[in-house]
């Protein structure tokens, strides 16, 4: 069997899918509005075409937050996107997270294959490990909370071990209220960090930019802009399980992942890099090769990934083929295109281990492939209990993984790294293509 989407390097077709001829109307979803300032919003996107369109968006309400800084209540907004494949896409206004994304298998059977919560207390649980959310203003690490940017020394929030800064901080963008703007089926959600939040010089104004693609591409584009010098680097931490977001580890060990990298970033116990480069070849890192992913994880050091691999690519090619993960019984196929340089591949290590006995398996048994089996029974109490997500489920370590696409982490601290300087008068620009695809026989 083989997926139908090309091998190596290259990019899917970028050309928009926005029916001709199609007109949107926005029509009011209940009596209730939403007050913010002094605009009033309650709408959802309908189109009038006498056809129906590949691609339709909704727009409803998924509760209400509180600004982290301020107080004031927000309505958070939800966004609902459905094509004519039988796919869907749910993304939230709060943190620009994408909460849902249901994809066909090969027999039309429709799951959503990412993790997530149910609800806005969910997403602001102490132990939700930003399943979905926009990261920034730094994705991943900066090396003990501190840079120097033109002669200044800068420190910035430490809350990791109160050590290092991981994912933008105490207060990253992933916990406040995005402002939303709606153009036909894409959806621009913006926001703004002010001079000195979390310890960063500048201003920062970033948006990013969600739709879904009539041939089940769900395409982000990430900008940013600042008043002064300052590092950025932007991701989405979308958790994947392709059999299901509720099936947890045993499928995820049944995958079959290959990356588009010859070489990792070094890193010490901390996962902070030391600006050196460790070539995959030989080593239990080389993906390049699809792998079956349980095996794979078994071989590494700590029995499974967290590491940034370097994508290879041309010096001026842009968006190019970083990843490709199968899992062979559903036929689901996921690629992921990126322009950028690197990308985060996390096998979900320090989620809960409620019995201790998660480990992945040297060679995965052959019955291992006949029957889909449930999580282990875990007692009252546990110490470590699963994440409760979207539907009751029990979320446990290696119950999905990560494709963190990026700049390499704690690259303001590292001069052999691409730059993460975004200088007033220039534009961070990041793309990202989620790909899904079934296997044909």
């Amino acid at each position: 069997m083989s997926s139908s989407s090309a091998e190596g390097n290259g990019s899917p077709d970028n050309k928009n899918s926005r029916p001709s001829g199609a007109s949107v109307t926005i029509k009011s979803i209940d009596s209730k509005v939403e007050q913010r300032g002094s605009v009033t919003e309650s709408y959802e996107m309908v189109d009038t075409g006498k056809s129906a369109p590949p691609v339709t968006l909704t727009v409803d309400g998924f509760g209400t937050v509180k600004h982290p800084k301020t107080g004031a209540t927000e309505t958070v907004k939800r966004f609902t996107w459905q094509n004519t494949d039988g796919m869907s896409v749910q993304v939230i206004s709060y943190g620009a997270i994408i909460t849902v994304m249901k994809v066909p298998d090969r027999n039309g059977r429709v799951d959503d294959v990412v993790l997530g919560f149910d609800d806005i207390p969910g997403y602001q649980t102490p132990n939700n490990p930003y399943f979905g959310a926009t990261i920034g203003r730094i994705a991943n690490r900066v090396g003990g909370g501190r840079f120097t940017l033109n002669g200044q020394e800068f420190q910035v929030t430490k809350n990791f071990d109160k050590r290092h800064q991981l994912h933008g901080g105490k207060i990253g963008f992933d916990k406040y209220n995005w402002e939303a703007f709606v153009d036909g089926t894409a959806v621009t959600l913006t926001h703004t960090s002010p001079d000195g939040d979390e310890g960063y010089p500048g201003a920062v104004m970033v948006s990013v930019r969600y739709e879904l693609k009539a041939d089940n591409r769900f395409e982000a584009l990430f900008k940013a802009a600042s008043t002064k010098p300052t590092p950025i680097n932007l991701t989405n931490h979308s958790y994947f399980n392709l059999a299901g977001h509720a099936t947890g580890h045993e499928e995820i060990y049944r995958h079959v992942v290959s990356i588009n990298a010859d070489k990792i970033t070094d890193t010490d116990a901390d996962s902070i890099p030391s600006g050196k480069f460790i070539c995959v070849g030989g080593t239990p890192y080389d993906l390049r090769i699809p792998r079956e992913l349980g095996p794979a994880m078994a071989k590494t050091v700590g029995k499974g990934f967290d590491d940034n691999f370097c994508l290879t690519k041309g010096t001026e090619q842009g968006r190019t083929f970083t990843a490709r993960v199968i899992h062979p019984h559903s036929g689901r196929v996921l690629e992921v295109y990126t322009d950028q340089p690197g990308v985060q591949f996390y096998t979900s290590n320090f989620m809960p281990d409620p019995n201790k006995n998660i480990n992945p398996k040297p060679v995965n048994a052959p019955e291992y492939y006949e029957v889909t089996r449930l999580e282990p029974l875990i007692p009252e109490g546990a110490a470590d209990p699963p994440i409760r997500g979207k539907g009751g489920a029990k979320y446990c370590k290696h119950g999905a993984f990560c494709l963190e696409t990026q700049n390499f982490p704690d690259a303001i601290n590292q001069p052999n790294f691409p730059s993460a300087v975004l200088n007033p008068g220039a534009q961070y620009v990041h793309e990202v293509v989620y790909k899904f695809d079934v296997l044909r026989d």
